[in-house]
């Protein structure tokens, strides 16, 4: 389903394929195909997310609605389809989503899709840099985990 979605132009809060999506847009709409809806309605949301007040609303959102299968930082993918969060930078809150496309450890086969500020949906390899600034894996809940990136 993720795959489904590259090439979509990045739009800050949108969600729409082949319209504009940013990376949690992405997630909210591989959500709907597969589920029919969304889990909950999204507030309006500034680029810097919760940075100002340190919160991690994202991370919590996740927790409330998906299985956490790790919240230690850097644990490589183990599954197709599995969600991960990212923080961009040190110190900084989780703010960015990915779909696991390829799992493994190894950055030369390992691949996620995401939306990414100033890019289109895309997939990337889940290099070194990336496996880093992973903070926690999720699963879409009583889904096969390889259907969140057909």
């Amino acid at each position: 389903m993720a795959r489904g979605w590259i090439g979509t132009p990045y739009l800050h809060q949108a969600s729409a394929q082949g319209a504009g999506t940013d990376c949690l847009g992405l997630l909210r709409g591989v959500w709907r195909a597969l589920y029919g809806h969304e889990p909950e309605a999204i507030p309006a949301y500034t680029p810097d997310w919760s940075e100002p007040a340190r919160e991690e609303r994202l991370w919590l959102a996740a927790r409330r609605h998906m299985i956490v299968l790790s919240e230690q930082a850097g644990s490589a993918p183990e599954a197709e389809g599995e969600v991960l969060l990212f923080r961009l930078r040190d110190g900084g809150v989780a703010k960015h989503l990915g779909i696991v496309s390829r799992p493994g450890s190894d950055p030369a086969g390992a691949a996620f899709i995401h939306a990414y500020g100033g890019h289109a949906v895309l997939e990337s390899p889940l290099s070194r840099p990336w496996q880093r600034r992973i903070a926690a894996r999720f699963a879409f809940p009583a889904t096969d985990l390889s259907e969140g990136t057909r």
